[in-house]
């Protein structure tokens, strides 16, 4: 009797092992499968930062270009194409065009240098410090407005005004009147009525 007692006990001590290494073994390939998944979504991850696309290094950068202006040939332009003006009236790089006069020829302001493109002497380009502390965009010395009336690049609805006491031209690569004709350019302006529609849209 105390032998087939101890048989059983042996028996199912044994029973007890199996299930337990059994247990054991499925509580491992878990783990496995586990430890596995988490690594490859750590892995999956990383490769998705790594293809994230670089900030652009020349973003906010502004461009003082060529461009080709219908009645003027290659004349500056800004980044958007937009032609560019200097105003008479300023003395050397000290711009004299403020309040409502910026409201119409807004000046070309940069938070850094400026940088050249398409033919623009980058030895002509500078800045200049306007009377709030913002930077304006020099060329030859020229402060350089845009102008409200320009929608689209190839137009200079501002070239040969006078208006704010003085008078606004588009420069061409040497930071001069285009042409060396400001005469028969501001004939010609008088006669396509450029010069009215300036002033009748805005009243300046």
């Amino acid at each position: 009797m105390k032998r087939k007692t101890c048989a059983t006990a042996l028996l199912a001590a044994v029973a007890l092992a199996l299930v337990i290494a059994g247990c054991g073994g499925g509580s491992d390939s878990g783990s496995s499968s586990a430890a596995s998944t988490a690594a490859a979504g750590t892995d999956t991850g990383k490769s998705a930062e790594a293809v994230k696309a670089a900030p652009n290094a020349e973003q906010g950068t502004v461009f003082v270009s060529l461009g080709n202006v219908s009645g003027l040939g290659m004349v500056l332009v800004d980044s958007e194409g937009m032609t560019l003006y200097d105003f008479q009236k300023d003395q050397g790089d000290e711009s004299s065009c403020y309040g409502e006069c910026a409201g119409f020829w807004p000046p070309l302001l940069t938070k850094g240098e400026p940088q050249p493109s398409n033919g623009a002497d980058a030895s002509l380009l500078g800045t200049t410090e306007r009377k709030d502390g913002t930077m304006q965009v020099t060329y030859n010395g020229h402060p350089l407005y845009l102008f409200v009336e320009d929608t689209k690049p190839g137009e200079a609805n501002g070239n040969d005004l006078d208006k704010f006491g003085g008078e606004w031209y588009a420069l061409d690569s040497r930071g001069e009147e285009p042409g060396d004709s400001g005469g028969g350019e501001e004939e010609s302006g008088d006669d396509s009525g450029t010069t009215t529609s300036g002033g009748g849209a805005y009243g300046y």
